[in-house]
């Protein structure tokens, strides 16, 4: 599965549970350590305001403080919708995996950032959904390419703190069960 389509399915999936999220679940915790519902949706929020902007060339320094603060304000959905049709219009942007980015830890490629929002996405659409009790199935083409691009890095992100211990599964499982273990996830 291409990057680009994987992106559009991983915003799909998380977007489809935050429609479900009832004003007394933001609350609520999720399966990330710490995390509410409202924390978690904060999170790939913020994360896809940074988007257009690095994708455009901007460095993390350029960008500043920009996000900082609370980014859902009195309408989490709303600030969601928003974030995210804006980051995705800069994914498709022609171009737009051509260009270089700059994160935290340096410049890395476009296709590289991409691949990191894709798995976020889709592995916190899952968290979302088991918090507040939506289907957690998710496309099984986006799982198996995510799957397919954290599993053998996965333990660099797991030295970088991002995913806790992975959680041993079966050999045969099915690869949305090995792309929980491979992220520190019980399935």
């Amino acid at each position: 599965m291409e990057l680009i389509e994987a992106h559009g399915l991983a915003i799909t999936e998380f977007d489809r549970r935050v429609r479900r999220v009832r004003p007394e679940q933001w609350t609520l915790g999720t399966p990330c350590e710490k995390w509410s519902v409202r924390d978690l949706v904060a999170h790939l929020v913020h994360e896809q305001l940074w988007a257009p902007e690095l994708l455009a060339g901007c460095t993390v320094e350029q960008v500043g403080d920009r996000f900082d603060g609370d980014v859902l304000g009195s309408d989490p959905l709303h600030s969601w919708v928003l974030a995210a049709a804006a980051a995705r219009e800069a994914w498709i942007t022609p171009k737009a995996l051509l260009r270089p980015v700059h994160l935290s830890y340096g410049k890395t490629t476009a296709v590289e950032y991409g691949w990191q929002m894709t798995a976020d996405l889709t592995v916190h659409a899952w968290d979302l959904a088991r918090a507040i009790g939506a289907d957690v199935e998710l496309n099984d083409g986006l799982v198996s390419a995510v799957l397919e691009y954290l599993e053998p890095n996965a333990s660099e992100w797991r030295a970088a703190g991002v995913f806790g211990p992975a959680v041993d599964v079966p050999a045969d499982a099915d690869p949305l069960s090995r792309l929980l273990g491979v992220t520190g996830r019980t399935p």
